[in-house]
C-alpha cells in the first residue's frame, strides 16, 4: 500500500484553506492585492438608462457593493443616474464597460450600456468645451454624450446636417457637446436622427454640471 507522505498532505490542507478564506472573503483579496503594490488606475464609469422612469431600477448601494465584488476599490456613486468613480488594476475601457454590464444583468436582470473613461480623458473633455468661451452657457443646459467609441469623421460630418431647431451640436471625438437653449424638457431634437448619424454607437450623456463633479472626485 502507498502511503502518502504527511508534507504533502499538511501542504494541500493549507492550500484549500488559503483558497477557502479568499473565496469566503473577498475583501481579503482586494486588501492583499492592494498591498502587493499591483497597480491600481482611477477609472469613471457612466451608465445609460439607470433609474429613469421607475425602470432598470437599481441602488447605488448597491451597485457599489457590486463593484466591489468584483474586485474594484475606493468606489465612488454620484447621484442616482449611475455615476461611479472607482480604482482598476484592468485599464480597457471597453473590457471594463462589458464586465460592468454582465454583473448587473446578472444581478438585476436588465444590462445597461455602460461608457467608461480615465480621469485624463476626462478633463480632455472639459479642456476643450467648444462653449468654454461663451458667458450665455448654462451649465445645466450643456450636455455632453459620451460616446464607447469615436464615430469617425464621416460622422461628424453628417452630425452638421442634423436638424436642431435651436439646440447646437459639436462633435468632438468621442463626444458630442449640445447645448439646449430652451433646456432638454423642452427641446424637440429627435435623438434618432443622431443614433443614426453615428451609426448607432453605443453612448451616455451627462450634463455639464456632473462632468465637473466627476472630474472633481478623480482627485
Amino acid at each position: 500500500m502507498r502511503v502518502r507522505s504527511p508534507c504533502k498532505y499538511w501542504i494541500c490542507l493549507l492550500t484549500l484553506s488559503i483558497l477557502s478564506l479568499f473565496l469566503l472573503k473577498p475583501d481579503l483579496w482586494r486588501e492583499r492585492r492592494a498591498n502587493t503594490g499591483e497597480e491600481m488606475s482611477v477609472m469613471i464609469s457612466m451608465l445609460r438608462g439607470v433609474n429613469v422612469g421607475g425602470n432598470n431600477k437599481i441602488k447605488m448601494t448597491e451597485l457599489k457593493a457590486l463593484y466591489e465584488s468584483l474586485g474594484f476599490t475606493d468606489v465612488q456613486t454620484y447621484i442616482q443616474s449611475g455615476n461611479v468613480v472607482f480604482k482598476s488594476s484592468a485599464k480597457d475601457s471597453a473590457t471594463l464597460g462589458k464586465k460592468i454590464g454582465t454583473a448587473i444583468e446578472k444581478k438585476c436582470g436588465f444590462c445597461p450600456e455602460v461608457i467608461v473613461r480615465t480621469p485624463e480623458e476626462l478633463r480632455e473633455v472639459i479642456a476643450r468645451n467648444p462653449f468654454s468661451k461663451r458667458k450665455d452657457i448654462e451649465p445645466g443646459k450643456l450636455l455632453v454624450m459620451f460616446l464607447a467609441a469615436d464615430p469617425g469623421d464621416a460622422a461628424r460630418k453628417t452630425l452638421k446636417s442634423v436638424e436642431a431647431p435651436v439646440e447646437e451640436i459639436k462633435p468632438l471625438g468621442k463626444e458630442i457637446y449640445i447645448y439646449f437653449p430652451d433646456g432638454q424638457g423642452q427641446s424637440k431634437l429627435k435623438f434618432a436622427q443622431i443614433d443614426k448619424a453615428i451609426n448607432k454607437t453605443a453612448w451616455t450623456g451627462r450634463n455639464w454640471n456632473t462632468v465637473l463633479k466627476l472630474a472633481e472626485m478623480c482627485d
